[in-house]
């Protein structure tokens, strides 16, 4: 849990407009600061789970903040300078209100947000406080952490919101989280002395004097030099002799929120879908899109009979694949007119971001080295890598067939949606063209249920992958070389190569090419008659630069 709540942070820098690591950086601080303050040893736990998740509902009021400012993350990283209250908030908004727009048109917008946008913004805290609330409550967390996530944007002096609570009223987690936020940020940009002096001029405003006054240079020493995701997460764990150190009763830990370290493979995708939620709500045009494009890949990599763990694989990638649109302003996604060729170079950063923000745990890097491939294609023409053919692995072939379907039905700021006739003669022209793979959109059509052609069938109940595997073992490479060629780990292979030796009936490579050569498989691999095989596809000299991430 600890390892999944430090990932969706690294999500909420992009949308702070913050470098990456700025909310890890900012809990290793609460840490020590919660510990400075003789907190509870579950005070000081709680602290780590609220500071990853504080700001996790930042992009709630994307759109709204898009509509009077522009470039929301310009806007969230600029407001770090200012004492969020009064008359230094109000100048602050009208300084960025109609930002990048010509004179009068600014002017207007002045104007209007004078008359009506004032209260707009002041909701968005609201609405940002209640996300927070809902991510935390369905990765479940506990109700100690939920409550003062709700108490973000509280103030010492009693003037933030949404309850207007003050002073020692409002959780001294949260408290101690707030402190750290913006000193994070200052200590980053002009040392210890601007973080201290910084904290000094909002003292028993916005912040807390008594944690204020524990704030000397030393609570920054050696941030520099720590790994703040292992300081974090490591922070944030259930561990045994963390446990038995603290002195932890069952009681406490439930008040923590947190029964067990680790997630069950059904609350992975559970909370994977949170995520998937989360990414949505950047722009209103794309709620739900995310779990559409999943469930159509999940159903096509099943109808291609991909094995059970890589269904899951696809699905999940599929959950998490638009993460990375956090890092792009939402102003650029709700254009309505064409994209500058800067903006387009945004927009083209959004696969990279996504497997970052996945990269640092293990199981979640498998997941997002697919996700970071939906827009590649098989012509090379795609990004951000320009991959080609074989390289892309077939779940991210999946994953990017069911995007495009998916996408061409919503209706955009620049477009209005399209019928399913319309996408499904779309995604078979991009086939035709060699962008997208002919298999996959098959797969992906089936699954959205419209008929596909009728291709070959393949003798024994093969599968085109099993087919695939057959051959390249006949040919007699070894399975970490099919692996290696195929983009796939060997698990996969192994799983592929022990169902089609069952089917067929042999148990060695001799006999299974004699089978194969018998029943036409090697001279149909070659000339590309076999549904799921591109010509040579299955080649030796094919095998050259294909090592990418893999499927199992």
């Amino acid at each position: 849990m600890a390892e999944l709540v430090g990932a969706l942070s690294l999500a909420t820098d992009l949308g702070l407009g913050q470098p990456q690591e700025h909310v890890l950086r900012q809990t290793v601080l609460a840490r020590r600061l919660a510990a400075a303050a003789g907190l509870t040893a579950r005070e000081q736990r709680q602290v780590c789970y609220v500071s990853l998740l504080a700001w996790v509902g930042c992009i709630a009021d994307s759109h709204e903040l898009a509509r009077w400012f522009g470039d929301d993350l310009r806007l969230r990283a600029d407001s770090y300078q200012v004492d969020k209250a009064g008359l230094p908030l109000m100048r602050f908004m009208l300084g960025h209100v109609g930002a990048g727009a010509p004179p009068l048109r600014r002017l207007t917008m002045i104007g209007r947000f004078l008359a009506e946008g004032a209260r707009e913004a002041s909701q968005s805290f609201v609405a940002h406080c209640q996300t927070t609330g809902d991510i935390a409550s369905r990765l479940g967390l506990g109700a100690e952490v939920g409550r003062a996530l709700g108490q973000a944007f509280e103030r010492w002096d009693g003037r933030g919101v949404p309850l207007g609570l003050a002073g020692e009223r409002i959780d001294p987690v949260m408290r101690v989280v707030q402190i750290a936020d913006d000193a994070e940020v200052f200590d980053r940009v002009g040392g210890p002395d601007a973080a201290v002096t910084m904290l000094r001029g909002r003292r028993g405003t916005e912040f807390d004097p008594a944690l204020v006054d524990l704030c000397t240079a030393g609570l920054f020493g050696g941030l520099d030099a720590v790994d703040s995701w292992e300081v974090a997460i490591a922070s944030a764990e259930l561990s045994g002799a963390g446990l038995s150190g603290a002195g932890l009763s069952g009681a406490e830990l439930s008040g923590v929120g947190l029964s067990e370290a680790e997630l069950s493979e059904a609350e992975l995708t559970t909370a994977l879908e949170a995520f998937a939620d989360y990414a949505d709500l950047k722009s209103p045009s794309r709620l739900g899109h995310s779990r559409g494009v999943s469930s159509l890949a999940a159903s096509a990599a099943r109808h291609l009979g991909l094995p059970g763990d890589d269904v899951t694989l696809v699905e999940r990638a599929a959950l998490v694949h638009d993460l990375g649109i956090i890092g792009v302003p939402t102003s650029i996604w709700e254009k309505a007119g064409p994209l500058s060729a800067a903006e387009r170079e945004r927009v083209r950063t959004h696969p990279y971001l996504t497997e970052r923000i996945l990269s640092r745990q293990p199981r979640l890097a498998e997941i997002g080295a697919i996700a970071g491939l939906h827009h590649e294609r098989a012509d090379g023409s795609g990004y951000p890598r320009g991959l080609r053919g074989e390289a892309i692995p077939v779940g991210a072939r999946l994953v990017a067939a069911a995007d495009v379907f998916h996408a061409m039905g919503e209706d955009r700021p620049y477009r209005a949606g399209v019928d399913a006739a319309a996408r499904a003669a779309a995604l078979r022209a991009e086939a035709k063209a060699g962008r997208l793979d002919p298999d996959a959109v098959d797969a992906v059509l089936h699954a959205a249920g419209h008929r596909v052609p009728r291709r070959p069938a393949l003798p024994a109940g093969l599968s085109p992958r099993e087919v695939e595997v057959l051959v390249l073992v006949s040919r007699g490479l070894q399975n970490k070389e099919i692996a290696r060629q195929m983009s796939v780990s060997a698990r996969t292979v192994s799983s592929h190569l022990e169902h089609a030796f069952t089917k067929i009936g042999v148990t060695t490579r001799g006999a299974a090419a004699m089978y194969a050569m018998g029943h036409g498989l090697v001279m149909a691999e070659r000339s590309g008659a076999l549904p799921g095989l591109a010509p040579g596809a299955s080649g030796a000299s094919g095998a050259s630069g294909a090592s990418g991430p893999k499927i199992g």
